[in-house]
């Protein structure tokens, strides 16, 4: 009786799919000190625009802002789109591609060669959070404990969101002087 297989495309083998998978994610990670100055730049544009934001009104821009950070992040990270992003934190390495979902570091069955202990062919993202930490200034951020995710903001701008949050403390701080 003959094997029924999966199709599997010609000229393509299961490693190189799963290598060409976490190839980009990997990159970030190598070049996280590069994508942290990137992102600190966007974000004081961001924040510089607030006005705007605020006169268009964040709920009328979440819509596209949404479509451009979930494509340029799903392809630079492998992004989730929590809503809750901690790339700063984490080396450049999004800790929602942990398959147990693990948000302040591994979970202790790392293999002997870096690889998670659910998918053996997958780098642990803890590993590699800790190795884009160390290219970046704020590379201790790692050491923080994160809060838990709120599943409700999931699909959600959190470009928009610190922005938002950072316009707000920028003004309380003014406020108070």
């Amino acid at each position: 009786m003959a094997k029924i297989t999966v199709y599997e495309p010609s000229g393509t083998s299961h490693v190189y799919r799963v290598r060409s998978r976490y190839s980009i994610r990997l990159w970030s990670v190598r070049n996280s000190r590069f994508l942290e100055i990137l992102y600190s730049t966007f974000a004081n544009t961001l924040l510089a625009l607030h006005p705007l934001w605020s006169k268009i009104g964040y709920k009328r821009i979440e819509t596209p802002m949404v479509a451009f950070e979930s494509r340029a992040k799903a392809f630079l990270f492998d992004c989730r789109m929590c809503g809750q992003c901690v790339l700063s934190s984490t080396g450049m390495s999004c800790p929602m591609n942990c398959p147990k979902g693990l948000r302040n570091g591994p979970c202790g069955g790392v293999r002997a060669n870096g690889h998670c202990e659910v998918e053996e062919n997958m780098p642990c993202v803890w590993v590699q959070a800790w190795q884009g930490s160390r290219n970046m200034n704020t590379g201790d951020n790692i050491l923080k404990v994160q809060k838990p995710v709120d599943h409700s903001l999931r699909g959600t701008s959190s470009w928009l969101r610190a922005c938002a949050e950072t316009a707000l403390k920028k003004k309380q701080d003014n406020a108070d002087e």
